[in-house]
């Protein structure tokens, strides 16, 4: 955990003419990763190309853990634990010499993206992203099941949105989609 940063810089140092982009948590970020966009920020004039995009997703949460906790033990969010401050990393960004975008609506992602590929320096993308989207994978053990099932019945502080996510999401993979 915490390795998209470093792993990122280390590709773009081994083949500097490439775009690099790294995807990371909100929670794996400000474990280590903040750190580290000082050396981006520090190195990227001797890249070959500026293209080095960090993708940041902004919830809150260390979800991956909340959502293990809910799923394989049946246990509650524990908000004590799981709960994380809320940084501006794209400001951080701003504030070091990387260009910084903020995402905070679906329809600006494909905008952001455009954006931070046409930057002429490395760039942070920080979408504000919802913690109560449930990360289903294609096929639940029943036993997943029944644990999700029992962490809402427990009172889950987030319940009513962890619902609302779910059935969105569910549905939208039975539903046909616009194209």
């Amino acid at each position: 955990m915490g390795a998209a940063v470093p792993y990122a810089i280390a590709a773009k140092f081994a083949f500097p003419e490439r775009p690099v982009i790294a995807l990371v948590g909100d929670g794996a970020m400000q474990m280590n990763n903040m750190a580290e966009l000082i050396t981006v920020a520090k190195y990227w004039r001797q890249w070959d190309s500026p293209k080095w995009i960090c993708g940041v997703f902004n919830n809150e949460d260390l979800n991956q853990v909340t959502w293990e906790q809910r799923v394989m033990e049946g246990d509650p969010k524990f908000e004590a634990s799981q709960s994380i401050l809320d940084v501006p990393y794209h400001l951080l960004a701003i504030s070091i010499g990387l260009k910084g975008i903020f995402v905070d609506r679906e329809e600006d992602v494909a905008t952001a993206w455009e954006q931070a590929l046409a930057s002429e320096t490395p760039v942070l993308i920080e979408f504000k992203t919802d913690p109560n989207v449930p990360p289903l994978p294609p096929h639940i053990k029943l036993e997943q099941a029944k644990k999700f099932a029992g962490t809402l019945l427990q009172g889950d502080p987030d319940e009513a949105g962890i619902i609302v996510q779910t059935a969105k999401q569910v549905l939208g993979a039975m539903l046909p989609t616009k194209k």
